[in-house]
């Protein structure tokens, strides 16, 4: 299968007139579709509907990102903002419709339960989140473990259907491709002081911080050149720069174990894309 294959199938679903127009959908999550399918495909017997599980569970993914795009100010919006924040609900809806709709047709009744149940455990885990946010109950680890949680919760929806030997190195790839997929979430909003409360750096700063400026912080205190200061003075860039490596560099030991050439080389390959952007990213 060429990498952006399930991309391409998914479009049909995902790819409307009015959505591309009033409202902006979140990134495809390619690289953990990437990462099911190799599983699914190299194993000694492939199943038939590597190919479905894959397409459902990124509509899934791609509907619960959705919903989690959706403002939840509750103050005046224009007409546009208005518009836009009601399609991303219908289209959250429909992307989530569409999956019951394709593993029901199939007859993959069972698995319609086990990914339902997997969501229900992922919308568990954002309002505990979101719960020792609000009460600042977190720390930087606690933060960033429980986002590569929420990234990763659907796709063990499959473990169960694996050969036994894979289980292991497919827990073991999954945790580091969500765990670098959330450390680049974090080093993007590390860019801008407008989008640094709440993120590692922040939890970051909380936790090692002087008093005067945990106080800042926990006061809302978002002056630029404020938050710029923290994000040089503790060097958010460079240690999640640091992370993104480590975990890139887990994919590939546990890739390096495996006995399946086919399957070592698509998993190589994914770790070598999340080294690709450590480079300007340590210089910054």
């Amino acid at each position: 299968m060429k990498p952006n294959r399930i991309h391409e199938m998914a479009k049909k679903y995902v790819d409307y007139d009015m959505i591309q127009k009033h409202t902006e959908l979140p990134a495809f999550p390619d690289t953990r579709i990437r990462l099911l399918f190799a599983f699914l495909a190299n194993q000694r017997t492939p199943l038939m509907h590597s190919e479905l599980y894959s397409l459902v569970v990124s509509l899934v993914q791609l509907g619960m990102d959705t919903h989690d795009g959706i403002d939840s100010d509750s103050g005046r919006m224009n007409e546009r903002e208005m518009r836009s924040r009601q399609l991303k609900v219908l289209a959250g809806d429909y992307f989530s419709s569409r999956f019951f709709q394709l593993l029901a047709q199939a007859g993959q009744i069972d698995m319609i339960r086990l990914i339902s149940d997997r969501v229900c455990e992922v919308n568990r885990l954002k309002i505990n989140l979101y719960m020792r946010m609000k009460q600042l109950k977190l720390t930087a680890d606690d933060y960033l473990n429980q986002c590569v949680q929420v990234k990763t919760e659907v796709f063990h929806s499959f473990t169960g259907i694996l050969e036994e030997k894979f289980v292991k190195p497919w827990s073991e790839v999954l945790h580091g491709v969500g765990r670098c997929e959330a450390v680049l979430d974090e080093l993007v909003k590390s860019d801008s002081p407008d989008t640094f409360t709440g993120s590692w750096g922040y939890w970051h700063v909380l936790s090692e911080g002087t008093e005067d400026e945990k106080r800042k912080l926990a006061e809302r205190n978002s002056e630029p050149t404020f938050i710029q200061a923290l994000l040089m003075k503790y060097d958010i860039r460079s240690q999640l720069a640091e992370k993104l490596k480590q975990s890139a560099m887990s994919i590939q030991a546990a890739a390096a174990r495996l006995d399946s050439d086919k399957l070592v080389r698509e998993l190589m390959q994914i770790g070598e894309s999340f080294m690709r952007p450590l480079v300007p990213a340590a210089r910054l």
